[in-house]
């Protein structure tokens, strides 16, 4: 088996964890999160890392991510690196590995730094009795504005990839995870606000976000809310098709 790899500088000390990720992986049960990829806390030489390893891609896409596309993990870490240089907060990337069998991509693994945080965006969102609340949000809106200012549009901009850490009561971080569906490209206004729809925001939230977003695009907060709730429509229209869809296919 074919392996392709990339270590970010000044860590070399994780080479042979990485060449031998497959069997750390495999013997280690501290899974925190198991969908279609698996994600586990591993520690090596007293440093904790998060190990993403990514689902086997079908026939199609193991061509795909072979001749024509970066594969998932090495997106990961290239968005990674962009991100730090542009000084929007991710876990410190380390490194990603490729495992081909024969010419076709097989396997691939993504590995960061552990990120401490106290919560997700989705406890300001939905705990309205939340301390600072408001100021959360409001600081989040400028994290936001932030990063589409950097042309950066994060394709899965929803709550559990946004984490929050309290600096203290007036000052709050957020780090942006789950990031190889990420493009680097202009974001116009409608492409921006129409990034907080994947949050599932109520009618409140929305109105303290678009207010906030105008305020620093210079725009009017009606027409802020406008694009808004129509990103919201359509997404949660979407989402109500596609499951009316897959009842049907039962």
């Amino acid at each position: 088996m074919n392996i392709k790899y990339e270590l970010n500088k000044h860590n070399e000390i994780f080479k042979d964890f990485l060449l031998d990720i497959k069997n750390y992986f495999k013997n280690n049960s501290n899974t925190i999160h198991k969908a279609r990829n698996e994600l586990k806390i591993i520690e090596y030489t007293n440093i904790q890392t998060i190990v993403k390893s990514f689902k086997v891609p079908n026939k199609l896409n193991q061509i795909v991510y072979t001749f024509f596309r970066n594969s998932k993990a090495k997106k990961s870490f290239l968005n990674a690196k962009k991100l730090q240089n542009l000084s929007i907060k991710t876990p410190l990337p380390i490194g990603y590995i490729e495992f081909y069998d024969g010419f076709l991509l097989k396997h691939s693994f993504f590995v960061s730094k552990k990120y401490n945080y106290d919560y997700t965006i989705r406890e300001p969102l939905r705990n309205k009795d939340l301390k600072n609340r408001e100021v959360i949000l409001k600081q989040f809106v400028s994290f936001t504005y932030n990063l589409h200012e950097n042309e950066v549009y994060h394709k899965d901009y929803s709550a559990g990839n946004i984490l929050v850490s309290k600096k203290d009561d007036n000052n709050f971080e957020f780090c942006l995870v789950d990031i190889n569906r990420m493009e680097f490209k202009k974001v116009d206004l409608v492409l921006a606000l129409g990034n907080f729809a994947n949050l599932w925001l109520d009618d409140e939230s929305s109105k303290l976000i678009a207010k906030h977003y105008a305020k620093l695009a210079n725009i009017k907060e009606g027409i802020a809310l406008g694009i808004l709730k129509k990103a919201n429509n359509k997404l949660q229209k979407f989402v109500l098709l596609k499951r009316k869809i897959k009842e049907k296919l039962k």
